[in-house]
């Protein structure tokens, strides 16, 4: 089932997300709904806050992207109270957008390699060091989780220029290209 994906402004995406165990309730489910919900919105990863829940979950898939450029993995993971261990590498600057800030797309520094640790779908521990594009795509998500959004790592002049978008955001005047949920 395709859900809502929650908007900049909308509390949840601030809030401390909490770590889950194998016994929440419809987690399969829920998991399908995520990978259903990100593909409709054209997305590569969609955490748990996005969809209006405080939890340490998210999905990535970069399938699409592997078929274009063999440096990247074919991965279609959940991940599960995930933590990074390490981050290692250069800094790498890339442009980044947001299923829930639509219509801004800005530059944004990160290490270019992790160690992570988290639970797969079947709550299996994993230990994994990644890099390139699933590196950014996980700090991404990763940071939802923790309350941060790509726009933060942003200098003043920056978030000065976009601020004008972000207001537009905030009174639901973008592009809808698939259900959402705007602040209350």
């Amino acid at each position: 089932m395709i859900l809502p994906i929650y908007i900049y402004g909308h509390p949840i995406l601030r809030k401390e997300c909490t770590s889950i165990d194998a016994a929440y309730d419809n987690l399969h489910e829920l998991i399908n709904n995520m990978f259903e919900t990100m593909e409709n919105a054209s997305g590569i990863g969609l955490s748990a806050p996005q969809i209006g829940l405080a939890i340490r979950l998210f999905v990535i898939d970069l399938v699409a992207y592997s078929q274009e450029d063999a440096s990247v993995p074919a991965v279609r993971e959940v991940f599960i109270n995930p933590k990074i261990i390490d981050e290692f590498g250069e800094e790498t600057t890339h442009n980044e957008g947001c299923l829930s800030i639509p219509d801004i797309r800005e530059d944004v520094e990160r290490k270019s390699s992790l160690k992570v640790e988290y639970f797969d779908q079947n709550f299996k521990k994993q230990n994994i060091t990644i890099d390139g594009l699933f590196a950014r795509v996980f700090q991404h998500e990763y940071d939802h989780l923790n309350k941060t959004l790509f726009i933060d790592y942003l200098n003043p002049m920056k978030k000065n220029r976009i601020s004008r978008k972000l207001n537009q955001i905030l009174k639901g005047k973008f592009t809808k290209n698939y259900p959402v949920v705007l602040k209350k």
